[in-house]
């Protein structure tokens, strides 16, 4: 007998408690903090949902969730270029909207 899973526990956005309160430590975007939910999911579908510990800062450019001591310090406002998310792979800068690196290419 064979048994095929699919299937897991992930992590969902509940509520914007304060947005752009710090920058992604992995892509130095602007991130949120944000009230989370952990989610399991069975054959991808929400089978029970609870409510996360304590908030997370969140990147809506890579997705990352992150401990709020860990956040980098929010974007300034006089700075436009401080703003812009860089590559993981060239670390050049690109503009937020894209979902592919214009220098090389990778998923952004």
């Amino acid at each position: 007998m064979f048994f095929f899973f699919a299937g897991g526990v992930e992590q969902q956005v509940r509520q914007v408690l304060k947005s752009g309160a710090g920058r992604c430590i992995a892509c130095r975007s602007p991130a949120d903090l944000v009230d989370y939910e952990k989610v399991l999911k069975l054959f991808f579908v929400p089978v029970w949902r609870w409510p996360g510990k304590e908030p997370l800062m969140h990147c809506n450019n890579c997705k990352l969730f992150f401990p709020q001591n860990y956040a980098l310090p929010p974007p300034r406002e006089d700075s436009t270029a401080e703003e812009l998310p860089r590559c993981r792979v060239c670390d050049r800068r690109v503009e937020a909207e894209f979902s592919f690196c214009p220098y090389c290419g990778s998923a952004m």
